[in-house]
């Protein structure tokens, strides 16, 4: 019997990585996309009681495809309950009522700040991207916040072309002097590996290497010189369950996107 790991993309490896960082029973703000990915996936295998929130105002969604969009109607129909966004905000963010905030973003920084807003100077931006939406609350109140990104020089910048959602500002003590209520990042997920950020200094730190992939790739990819864990990890290879449970929700959005 053949003992091969099955084959998977770096896509695939970054999305059962995030969702493994999610646990039962916690309640978890989900970006569209990467995020929604991971987060559906997690509820799907090993964590059925995670409790999904969409910043249209849905509340425990369990869709059985992948959302299009966080108006997406599956959403609202698998909700437990539906609200406005101000109390979405202003009632289940803001107080800290949210376990993890799920974000992705356009550019990351040595300190976990991130950019969804311009790529190039704010008054003349070369790309503007689709903008904050409720993502800086989302950073700067939950409890905590994981972060996918794909780890290349366009994305892992220093400094940011502008600075849409705080991760750990200039560094220690810079969230503690905003009065932040959130703890920040706990962990940044990419294709290639996963960063923590240091106790001490608060700089995104490479803990954990995805399977196949080198130190030296991750800094060459990296726009900043990459602190690398004394004893850096492997990530477990997906299993054979996680990669046709994650196909299978890829699928099935491609199949709703063309009806």
């Amino acid at each position: 019997m053949s003992t091969a790991s099955p084959k998977f993309t770096t896509s695939e490896m970054m999305s059962i990585a995030a969702a493994r960082e999610l646990r039962d029973g916690q309640v978890c703000f989900v970006g569209i996309g990467a995020p929604s990915t991971a987060a559906n996936l997690a509820r799907a295998t090993h964590a059925p009681g995670l409790v999904l929130i969409y910043e249209s105002g849905c509340i425990g969604a369990k869709p059985a495809s992948l959302p299009l969009s966080i108006g997406d109607g599956e959403l609202a129909r698998t909700a437990d309950a539906v609200v406005s966004v101000p109390e979405i905000f202003n009632y289940w963010v803001q107080p800290g009522r949210i376990d993890i905030g799920f974000l992705g973003a356009a550019q990351i920084d040595r300190f976990a700040n991130l950019n969804t807003t311009v790529i190039g100077p704010y008054e003349r931006p070369g790309v503007r991207l689709p903008g904050a939406g409720g993502a800086p609350e989302i950073a700067a109140s939950c409890k905590e916040v994981v972060i996918m990104i794909k780890q290349n020089r366009r994305s892992f910048v220093d400094p940011l072309d502008f600075r849409t959602s705080i991760g750990f500002g200039d560094g220690p003590g810079s969230r503690e002097r905003l009065g932040l209520r959130g703890n920040g990042p706990r962990i940044v997920v990419t294709d290639l590996g996963i960063l923590r950020p240091d106790p001490d200094s608060c700089e995104l730190t490479l803990t954990d290497l995805h399977p196949g992939v080198s130190v030296d790739a991750a800094r060459e990819a990296t726009g900043w010189a990459l602190a690398v864990a004394p004893e850096l990890k492997r990530t477990p290879a997906p299993t054979e369950a996680e990669l046709a449970e994650l196909r299978h929700l890829v699928s099935m959005r491609a199949e709703g996107s063309t009806k």
